[in-house]
């Protein structure tokens, strides 16, 4: 049992018995001074290869933790850059600007139009045919000037029968008259009676006044002749002619179309209606000038004549009539034209462009950057609304920096970044 427990063991340094054979294989081999050198190679004990593996299994696990920890670390702060980036995306970039203090030299523009100075519709006064016409349309007319000629052959009978009625009764009267004068005599004689005399005398009264009626009924008639003959009532230019030769004529307004049209051009009237925001500012004499689609780039003088005084409940606004002078000819009755009016300035009111306002449920209001950096939604009352430009009465002042075209979700609070004027920007913050 021993002997199996030492063949069991392994043989005590191993190293130093291969090592010496291999001495005296060495010394023999120098001794024989011809043979080949044999060198014997062997890897050493099992413990010094367990060592190195160790060493280096322990280098590997180390460089796979540094990475690990790396990656963590990588991953770690690639989220932080994520969230920074995403929390300063989510920040607004607006820019600022000042409210701009008095309102000078503003415009505004309305559609008008144009009008004739006078303008009348000219219709018959006695009935027939037309015989003639004398002016077409455009044509420039005096007053008084034969316009149509028409033909009347019933009021020419009418008037020959009251000229010979006329005649009727002035006989009358002069036998009447004479009777009256014969019994004054016979009265003096005392040949007649004084109630008979009345009676003449009476009667050659009526006589005179069926003379006088007659005498009327002719004046009438031959009246109405003279509207056989149509006249331009003024100087101006014919704007319609809506009759022609043969054409029955009925006598009177509204039962046919006028015959012709005049209307006065030397002077134009303009009307337009002013909203109810700017009518305080339309006075009489205040000047303003149009503009004609026909004629661009000119501008045509006006001045405002008047005003209708009141505000038209449906439309609210103020009928304001101007009146345009027309020496050239230009300016023509119904013509749509562009009304422009110089308002006077305000120079204590404060005035922002339309872009920096915000709609909101509870009305109009702006968005400022207050001292501490952050945003501040301040209620405004609006003024006149000037087309890019609003009026504020009153929740701003001139030292405030108003942000301009606010996004609509902008809150109270808020953090912006804010444009500078060289594009560079920065969080305004403190």
């Amino acid at each position: 049992m021993q002997d199996s427990f030492g063949d069991a063991l392994p043989p005590s340094e191993p190293q130093s018995h291969h090592v010496g054979r291999a001495r005296a294989a060495g010394a023999d081999h120098g001794r024989d001074g011809g043979e080949q050198q044999v060198v014997a190679h062997q890897d050493g004990p099992p413990n010094v290869k367990r060592g190195r593996l160790f060493v280096f299994g322990l280098g590997g696990l180390t460089v796979a933790a540094l990475l690990a920890t790396y990656g963590i670390l990588d991953r770690g702060r690639s989220e932080e850059n994520l969230v920074r980036l995403t929390a300063e995306q989510a920040i607004p970039t607006v820019s600022l600007i000042n409210p701009e203090l008095g309102v000078t030299d503003q415009e505004i523009v309305l559609p008008g139009t144009i009008d004739a100075y006078f303008h009348a519709p000219i219709y018959a006064r006695v009935s027939g045919y037309l015989k003639m016409w004398y002016a077409d349309i455009g044509a420039r007319v005096k007053t008084g000037q034969k316009l149509a000629s028409i033909e009347t052959p019933d009021l020419d009978q009418e008037l020959a029968q009251a000229k010979a009625n006329l005649g009727v009764a002035q006989a009358t009267f002069k036998l009447a008259q004479l009777t009256a004068a014969r019994w004054q005599k016979l009265l003096k004689s005392d040949a007649v009676a004084v109630q008979e005399v009345d009676v003449k005398t009476g009667d050659s009264a009526a006589k005179q006044a069926a003379v006088t009626a007659a005498q009327a009924n002719v004046d009438r008639l031959q009246a109405l002749q003279a509207f056989k003959h149509i006249v331009a009532p003024f100087d101006g230019v014919i704007t319609a002619r809506k009759t022609d030769v043969g054409a029955l004529i009925n006598a009177g307004s509204g039962v046919g179309p006028e015959l012709f049209a005049v209307a006065d051009v030397h002077e134009m009237r303009v009307y337009v209606r002013v909203p109810q925001s700017e009518s305080a500012d339309i006075v009489n004499g205040m000047q303003a000038f149009l503009s004609l689609p026909q004629y661009p780039g000119k501008k045509f003088p006006a001045t405002v004549a008047t005003t209708a005084g009141a505000i038209d409940p449906i439309s609210n606004t103020l009928l304001v009539e101007l009146a345009a002078d027309n020496k050239d000819n230009v300016l023509t009755p119904g013509t749509f034209a562009q009304v422009h009016f110089k308002l006077p300035g305000q120079p204590d009111v404060m005035r922002i462009p339309t872009s920096a306002l915000l709609f909101r449920q509870d009305g109009l209001k702006v968005a400022v950057l207050g001292e501490d950096g952050k945003v501040q939604i301040r209620p405004i009352e609006a003024g006149r609304d000037l087309g890019t430009e609003m009026e504020v009465l009153s929740g701003l002042r001139s030292n405030d920096r108003v942000i301009n075209s606010p996004p609509d979700s902008l809150l109270a609070g808020e953090l912006v970044r804010v444009v500078g004027p060289n594009g560079q920007t920065e969080v305004a913050e403190r």
